[in-house]
């Protein structure tokens, strides 16, 4: 049955990365419903947090073929119940609509939007919140002459999550790298780089 499942990848920030993410998804003719990329809490480490409406069997099969590439960490995939998301939204309407229907402010009050910007011919609100909660503020919105419309991707935390930079603790741990021999030629300068 198919359901959303929020795709969390840590990666190193190479380019190209993210195409080859979204090839992965379109040579399955897997939609992706919204993507996000941003930095995570580890220093040059990011995070693309990426939602999809598939079944778990599929989910499972990407996640894998995401993790093959060499720059990607480690990948989870969660269902909405196991994350903490938000969403964010624009909505551009008339000042004039505003300023006259007092149904409106009252309106945007109870959504908890607030004001980003006001200019004589447009004022432009924004709401944080569950697509349902931002889909709502449009229908509202309509007959006030609702002018333009955005939303942001999806941004999730896992519940159950201790961070990634644990996970990287435990794998140092376990798998310690070698020891990096800095300037090893160095007090033989002469014999290393005479020609």
């Amino acid at each position: 049955m198919k359901q959303e499942f929020t795709i969390t990848v840590y990666t190193e920030n190479q380019i190209g990365l993210l195409n080859r993410i979204a090839i992965i998804f379109s040579r399955r003719k897997i939609n992706i419903d919204s993507m996000n990329t941003s930095p995570s809490e580890i220093e040059n480490i990011h995070r693309f947090t990426i939602l999809i409406d598939e079944t778990e069997e599929v989910v499972r099969k990407v996640c894998r073929q995401i993790e093959k590439q060499v720059e990607v960490l480690k990948v989870y995939f969660n269902t909405n119940d196991e994350v903490v998301w938000q969403e964010m939204a624009l909505y551009k309407v008339s000042t004039d609509e505003v300023a006259e229907k007092v149904k409106v402010e009252r309106l945007l009050r109870e959504c908890g939007a607030r004001v980003v910007a006001i200019r004589k011919d447009f004022t432009v609100f924004e709401t944080t919140g569950h697509r349902e909660e931002t889909d709502r503020l449009i229908k509202e919105l309509e007959p006030f002459g609702l002018i333009e419309f955005v939303r942001s991707a999806r941004i999730a935390i896992i519940k159950e999550s201790h961070g990634f930079h644990e996970k990287l603790k435990e794998f140092e741990q376990k798998e310690p790298g070698e020891e990096v021999i800095e300037n090893e030629f160095l007090n033989q300068q002469q014999e290393v780089f005479s020609m």
